[in-house]
């Protein structure tokens, strides 16, 4: 561990486990494999952990197939219960919660601070749909019978959550499946799996019983998952990532029929009409833009803007962009963090690149932050081009790129020129518009004059090749329930 540490950091790193957890133990890897984690601000070491085999991935099946038959028994309220004692117990340590993020992932201290307040959430959310799972019972039409349809847990469920939202994504997975009355396997990710440990910790101190949830981190994704996933045991798979893998995923998953949540990739669009509050519709972009160091799949990837107001909106947009500190999240202040990995920020600079090869223009930043860590500056493009690559493709960096259009058609049309259908954004103060793009739009989501839209009481996913199912809502639990149809004769 890094000498660099401030003292808070190291105690709390002292305080993560170390190990698989499987069947209620904390356990080392097959062999005593270990992999490093690193803070993407500085490069350093900053914990060394269990890396999970493929042999510790069925080791972890069986503990949740062992624990399904008595955990779908145990009472609704008992399993709301231990949700809500484990969101109680968030809320007692949200401070050491979000520190481990922004060490881990790199986010600013404030923003991950938010992100346990919405992961949280979750875990209250489920706990009091937990006790609200119904079905019905009635006279078949013909009067032959009685006709009951109730809900039963899916099944033991395996979870492959993404690096850029540790804590929301565990909740926004774990706390429906429990209270639906499933098992869990979860593999976090790589790059940031410290924070999902601890909170594994924190389900284990509020009374769930061994083998409900086991945690197997790994440095090889695939290799770990696919003999779970293989396994006629395994009833659900859920993911959260890029298209292309969750493709992949679908495709082991037909295998064995297995019900599967898909949360892919997006490419937002935030279309901005010319009646449109440029205040609000600021914010808005900020908010949707740089969230996250603009590492989110709800992230605004295209920002198409009236062509009568698109250089004030440029301007102002610009103006807050060039005020934004960069630096190491934990610093007083600081508003970009660093980008996940080298890859991340190499991936930003290629998109810019061609944006300005095709006639963008640079407003602020654009380039890499020279010195330690993976910085990329927080940039504005304007005149962004038609089959420009950051038009089409998930920038997952702080970079906002506009683009203009004449009338509500060509806007429309632009925002649905993708495969991807995840969310959307639009600003106008036309009522009657509002509505038209509510129904235009091919996204799962959408905000109208509003630049963030997640909230765990809501449905989130998305359409086209953003997704399969919905987390979050009342929507959210009936992925891990499934339907049984009975009847009585009369």
């Amino acid at each position: 561990m890094s000498t660099a540490l401030a003292s808070n950091e190291q105690e709390l790193l002292g305080r993560v486990p170390t190990g698989l957890f499987i069947g209620g133990e904390w356990i080392d890897a097959e062999e005593g494999r270990t992999f490093d984690v690193r803070d993407p601000a500085t490069g350093e070491v900053i914990a060394s952990i269990a890396d999970a085999t493929p042999a510790d991935g069925i080791r972890a099946l069986d503990a949740a197939v062992a624990a399904q038959e008595s955990w779908a028994a145990t009472p609704p309220r008992t399993r709301s219960d231990i949700l809500r004692r484990a969101f109680d117990l968030v809320q007692e340590h949200k401070e050491d919660l979000a520190l481990l993020m922004t060490l881990e992932m790199g986010k600013p201290l404030a923003e991950a601070r938010g992100e346990v307040v919405y992961g949280g959430e979750f875990l209250r959310w489920f706990s009091e749909e937990a006790v609200r799972i119904t079905g019905r019972y009635s006279t078949s039409p013909e009067g032959t019978g009685r006709m009951i349809v109730s809900q039963r847990p899916v099944g033991p469920s395996f979870f492959i959550t993404p690096w850029n939202f540790p804590f929301a994504m565990a909740t926004r997975k774990i706390a429906p499946a429990l209270a639906a009355g499933c098992t869990v396997v979860i593999k976090p990710p790589a790059l940031t799996p410290l924070t999902t440990i601890f909170f594994t910790r924190l389900l284990e101190e509020a009374g769930l019983p061994a083998g409900v949830v086991n945690v197997v981190q790994t440095s090889s994704s695939s290799k770990l998952s696919a003999p779970i996933i293989a396994d006629p045991r395994l009833r659900k798979l859920s993911f959260t990532g890029s298209t292309g893998v969750g493709q992949k995923l679908i495709e082991q998953a037909a295998q064995g029929v297995l019900r599967v949540s898909m949360e892919l990739g997006g490419n937002a669009p935030f279309v901005v009409f010319e009646d449109a509050d440029l205040d609000k519709a600021v914010d808005g972009a900020m908010a949707a833009k740089f969230r996250n160091i603009g590492q989110a799949c709800t992230a605004a990837n295209r920002f198409i803007v009236h062509e009568d107001i698109a250089e004030e909106f440029a301007r102002r947009v610009t103006e807050r962009v060039q005020a934004m500190k960069i630096g190491r999240g934990t610093e007083e202040g600081v508003t970009i963090g660093p980008l996940i990995d080298a890859d991340a920020v190499g991936k930003a600079a290629e998109l810019v690149g061609d944006a300005v090869e095709r006639g963008a223009r640079v407003l602020a930043g654009g380039a890499a932050v020279e010195g330690t860590g993976t910085f990329y500056q927080p940039t504005v493009l304007t005149d962004v081009v038609a089959g420009s690559d950051i038009l089409r493709e998930e920038i997952f960096g702080p970079v906002l790129a506009i683009a203009t259009f004449a009338d509500e058609a060509e806007a429309v049309r632009l925002a649905n020129d993708t495969e991807y259908g995840l969310v959307s954004y639009v600003f106008t103060q036309d009522l009657a518009r509002g509505h038209r793009m509510i129904e235009a739009l091919e996204t799962g989501m959408m905000g109208l004059n509003v630049g963030v839209v997640s909230n765990a009481a809501a449905p989130f996913g998305g359409v086209k090749q953003s997704g399969i199912g919905r987390e979050g809502g009342f929507e959210g639990i009936h992925e891990y329930l499934s339907t049984k149809y009975t009847l009585i004769p009369a």
